[in-house]
């Protein structure tokens, strides 16, 4: 795990292998390197960029042997200081000990100034370093209450980039060690040591107890699914949230299989789950006063002869007969039972969060996720994702859309098979018939979850942890009011 501490230190007096400080495009580090010097090395201060200077080669004296500079994007947002330190520590993964200097960090004010900058500083470097690495900020005449705050607000840091992390580790392990009993006992042990009490449903308690969806999603594989529920009950919360995360360890299609490339990253389908499962771990750690109700919908996504049918009709868990007419569309099938649940449990307000569509990465790319549903939950979960440095954009749910689900022997299909215009918005209204009149939303991250190219900034290849920290700062700012 990665460790970071506060010390009370300029950039001067850092006792680390290496510091590191930051600068903007045609600028340099004040006191230490002029710009003419860092346009010598080849350094033009773009997002992402890191060249090392020894100490020698610097004005004054360093206690460290090595300056290490990131560039800087112009802009003054948070998350581009975020980026810059995330990047500079991938690239400076050799490094076990990295001092950093950042109190006037280029274009940014003091950091202590603004707590939103010593977040982005703290989780750009967490996220970026190696689990092993040792960070140390320097925060030079840093004491009493200020010091105080600037601890509190690493400790935020340090909370959510663990969970961040533990969902990147679950989105990465191969499918045939995660799979949907062996994901409840990592959920289980996870959650050691917290507040969050959990309950795992097998095969035979979920088809006892109407979780059609799952049941059929997972009844090709021999490894059957589970539904594990994680309860949070603060004294004296604010409100009571329920998040429902999409944990399909594998995805082959089932019988409408997929492509021999559709199925390359498919041991990422269940990204929403390990998200919901961090969050819920940060709030825990965070004592956010809110109540949380999650559901973790975990299910194997496999053909044989005991795979759900294109034809066969499904019962979910609130009654709902559904038409299978794609077993490739199974993401809303377990998702429909999760939100049903997730209703009964009577929140203030249900959000879902799953890699459910290829349409939402045709619409919004790779690193921004699609948000549909009830508008105060919509825009609250967008505000989120811009205030902690994740992709999110509001999308609409036209009602039109749904005559796409006609079923002469059901309430509905599940697909459907001759448009597929707008697939991201009718697998969002298919999930709204089973959240009722309860307040909900849905996050399609299909596209952020995983990162199949090379890394940038702090997102590394691979599982990315996009939602935990969306969702951490949503549930703090209804824990805040």
């Amino acid at each position: 795990m990665t460790n970071l501490t506060l010390v009370a230190a300029g950039i001067r007096e850092l006792d680390a292998p290496v510091v590191l400080t930051a600068a903007h495009p045609g600028g340099g580090v004040p006191g230490l390197v002029s710009p003419a010097a860092l346009a010598s090395l080849g350094f033009s201060g773009k997002e992402g960029e890191v060249v090392r200077i020894a100490a020698s080669a610097v004005k004054g004296t360093l206690k460290a042997p090595v300056l290490a500079v990131t560039g800087l994007a112009k802009t003054r947002q948070p998350e581009s200081l975020r980026r810059a330190v995330g990047a500079a520590l991938r690239q400076l993964g050799d490094v076990p000990k990295v001092g950093l200097a950042f109190a006037t960090a280029p274009g940014h004010p003091p950091v202590t100034a603004d707590p939103a900058y010593l977040t982005a500083i703290a989780e750009g470097a967490s996220l970026g370093a190696a689990d092993a690495a040792e960070l140390v900020l320097g925060l030079p005449g840093l004491s009493g209450p200020a010091a105080k705050e600037a601890g509190r607000w690493l400790a935020r840091a340090a909370a959510v980039t663990a969970a961040v992390k533990l969902a990147r580790r679950l989105t990465n392990e191969p499918p045939s060690r995660l799979y949907p009993q062996t994901f409840a006992e990592e959920a289980a042990q996870a959650l050691k040591g917290s507040a969050v009490r959990i309950k795992v449903l097998d095969e035979q308690q979920l088809a006892r107890d109407g979780y059609g969806g799952i049941v059929a999603v997972g009844q090709g594989s021999v490894h059957p699914p589970r539904l594990v529920q994680l309860t949070y009950s603060p004294l004296r919360a604010k409100q009571h949230v329920a998040l429902v995360g999409k944990g399909i360890t594998f995805d082959s299609g089932g019988l409408s299989l997929k492509s021999r490339t559709g199925m390359v990253n498919m041991k990422s389908d269940m990204a929403g789950a390990a998200a919901v499962l961090g969050a819920v771990r940060a709030a825990s750690d965070l004592k956010l006063s809110v109540k949380l109700t999650a559901y973790l919908c975990l299910a194997e996504n496999l053909p044989s002869g005991a795979a759900t049918r294109p034809g066969d009709v499904v019962l979910t868990k609130d009654g709902h007969a559904v038409e299978v007419t794609n077993t490739d569309a199974e993401g809303r099938l377990v998702l429909a039972d999760g939100i049903a649940a997730a209703r009964a449990a009577r929140p203030g307000c249900v959000i879902d969060l799953a890699t459910l569509t290829g349409a939402q990465v045709v619409a919004l790319g790779n690193r921004i996720a699609g948000v549909m549903g009830s508008e105060e939950v919509r825009d609250g979960l967008v505000a989120a994702a811009e205030a902690a440095g994740e992709g999110a954009w509001a999308m609409p749910l036209p009602d039109y859309l749904m005559e796409v689900f006609k079923s002469e022997v059901a309430d509905f299909t599940n697909a459907n098979l001759t448009d597929s215009a707008g697939g991201m918005l009718s697998a969002g209204l298919f999930l709204r018939q089973f959240a009722g009149e309860v307040p909900w939303a849905h996050i399609d991250c299909a596209g952020p979850a995983f990162n199949s190219g090379e890394p940038f900034g702090y997102t590394p290849k691979g599982g990315t942890g996009y939602g935990v920290r969306l969702l951490v700062k949503y549930l703090e700012d209804l824990s805040a009011g």
